[in-house]
């Protein structure tokens, strides 16, 4: 059986996260949808639960992190550097932030990152699959570059 991984969010304004989610590519799960809470799902063994606070608040008694701050970052692959950038642009274009943190492209992996519009930080990335699936060499100098 493959694992899935179930991201819950806390989220100031649902329809605005939903529409955000959306166009970055995520499609939504109906059932698992109300006034409260959205599942957004991005491939079968990643979904996301926004949830509203009050929603969010049944579930933890510790406060939501205050804006500007990181309580994760989640990282994603991508199938081409091109599809990273495109990712950048429509969060930048849809109500998140591009490029919250410094881009980094070693040659062989390209990562950047956006934040959401509450905040959340993700992090699109490609590399290259030759490096990925341990059919190349990576030196130490090439993996700090």
């Amino acid at each position: 059986m493959t694992r899935m991984i179930f991201v819950n969010l806390p989220v100031a304004d649902l329809p605005k996260a939903m529409a955000f989610y959306e166009a970055i590519g995520f499609t939504n799960e109906p059932r698992f949808t109300d006034e409260t809470a959205a599942c957004m799902v991005l491939s079968e063994a990643i979904h996301v639960m926004l949830l509203t606070h009050a929603k969010w608040q049944t579930f933890t008694t510790r406060p939501i992190c205050p804006a500007g701050s990181s309580e994760v970052s989640l990282a994603v692959s991508c199938e081409s550097k091109d599809e990273v950038n495109r990712l950048i642009e429509i969060a930048g274009t849809h109500g998140g932030t591009a490029d919250i943190n410094p881009p980094e492209d070693h040659g062989f992996m390209l990562q950047r990152s956006f934040a959401d519009p509450d905040g959340h930080v993700w992090e699109p990335m490609w590399m290259d699959p030759a490096v990925a699936g341990g059919d190349a060499h990576v030196s130490e100098a090439e993996a700090s570059a």
